[in-house]
């Protein structure tokens, strides 16, 4: 793990812009079509806005989240709301979007289905991750349902979770899809956050799920 800091988060989201574009640039010289994943949350929003009007060929960009909450794109708690709004505009506007949702009561009932759209995309070529000070990233958190199933060696790419006191369940991509990324890069802010993804380092990932997905990984953080 390697922490770059920035003296702001102003400054932090020009730089992991430009970190992330140059990422997609190295992968789209060597590749037809490249895979880019993201994460939802507030904290990556002022980098989505820097990076969706950088000058890409967007159009061979496929765009996933590591985790959506189950509600359809238009709900106010729906991660695709987000990047449709901060990510997906401008040039960006031009990649297309891998949808971790479908028209279900429960997310088991279409994992298959979601799971025959991401696969030919695969693996991915740039991964943005956010952490949570409980130290849970993507929908990877302590205590929930399938968190063991999600950190198995030969987990599946989706991973259905349901986590005590959330509203509706969420759909994830494991930690084996997550690690197969060729760069990654994880997105935190405030003391509390710096002191969690150093303690992770020692930490179970049981415990601290973010602990699967820290080897190879870039932090970007900012107080």
């Amino acid at each position: 793990m390697n922490i770059i800091d920035y003296p702001d988060a102003e400054m932090l989201a020009i730089g992991l812009a430009d970190e992330l574009a140059s990422a997609l640039r190295t992968a789209l010289a060597n590749e037809e079509r490249v895979l880019f994943v993201v994460p939802g949350g507030t904290t990556p929003g002022p980098v989505f806005d820097a990076l969706c009007e950088t000058g890409l060929d967007w159009d061979r960009v496929d765009v996933l989240l590591s985790d959506e909450r189950w509600r359809p794109e238009v709900h106010v708690r729906s991660n695709t709301r987000l990047i449709r709004e901060r990510l997906l505009t401008g040039r960006a506007a031009a990649a297309r979007y891998l949808p971790l949702y479908a028209k279900a009561q429960d997310p088991e009932e279409v994992l298959a289905e979601l799971e025959a759209n991401i696969s030919p995309a695969l693996p991915i070529d740039v991964c943005l991750l956010g952490m949570g000070e409980d130290m849970h990233t993507a929908s990877l958190f302590p205590g929930a349902d399938n968190l063991e199933a999600a950190l198995e060696r030969r987990a599946p790419i989706l991973v259905p979770m349901r986590v005590d006191g959330e509203e509706e369940p969420r759909v994830t991509l494991s930690a084996r899809v997550l690690n197969g990324a060729v760069a990654k890069h994880l997105v935190i802010t405030g003391d509390k956050k710096r002191r969690a993804v150093e303690r992770a380092q020692h930490t179970r990932p049981v415990e601290a799920p973010v602990a699967a997905v820290l080897d190879d990984m870039t932090v970007h953080w900012a107080p």
